[in-house]
């Protein structure tokens, strides 16, 4: 009796053993692993985000969106869209902020998005803000077409502008040159007329 229940025991542990090879075997074959990967994928672009700038001192119907498009990390983002109105006619300053806070109106949305701790500038200029995306031009109709693309904001890695701010102001952005502390800070700008939140536009596989 004692030598059968070896035999069976024995007979249990080759089982085991076999089945832990057919497993094996069969997820090495197949490219599978036995265990849950925690490695996520990372998307290579294209990304793409919307704003609706649906808050501010003057609601509009229907409401001004723009679209943000940037085709890897590397690319450039652009923004294009239509406001309507806009007034006066002229410059209007044109900014990412810092928060995609709106419930105390674009007011607490706080400042230009600015990691790096520089002084307010042009696009163009080395010494800018990452939020410095300049002015947008509004007609006698307060309508102002917007079509324009920056290398500095970017829709992923670390300094994304998803769920920031853009904002709209009063006046016009004097990009820095404006020779005084407000220049430096804001562009001196004035109020801010629209905003509304960056959000991504996910596109399923």
């Amino acid at each position: 009796m004692g030598l059968k229940m070896q035999h069976m025991a024995l007979i249990g542990v080759i089982c085991a053993v076999l089945l832990g090879v057919i497993v094996t075997v069969i997820s090495v074959s197949t490219g599978g692993s036995t265990q849950p990967s925690s490695a996520g994928s990372t998307s290579t672009g294209p990304f793409k985000a919307v704003v609706v700038l649906n808050v501010g001192s003057v609601n509009t119907t229907p409401p001004n969106v723009l679209v943000l498009e940037q085709e890897d990390d590397k690319a450039p983002v652009k923004i294009t869209g239509t406001l309507i109105n806009l007034f006066p006619a002229g410059n209007h300053g044109f900014h990412v902020h810092e928060s995609g806070n709106v419930s105390g109106g674009c007011g607490s949305t706080g400042g230009h998005y600015n990691p790096y701790g520089k002084n307010h500038g042009a696009p163009s200029d080395d010494e800018r803000h990452i939020g410095d995306l300049g002015n947008v031009v509004a007609d006698a109709e307060g309508k102002a077409v917007i079509d324009l693309s920056d290398s500095l904001i970017s829709l992923t890695g670390e300094y994304s502008i998803i769920g920031r701010a853009i904002v709209v102001h009063e006046g016009s952005d004097d990009l820095g040159k404006g020779g005084d502390d407000g220049s430096k800070k804001t562009g001196n700008a004035g109020g801010r007329r629209f905003c509304g939140v960056i959000g991504t536009i996910y596109n399923k596989p």
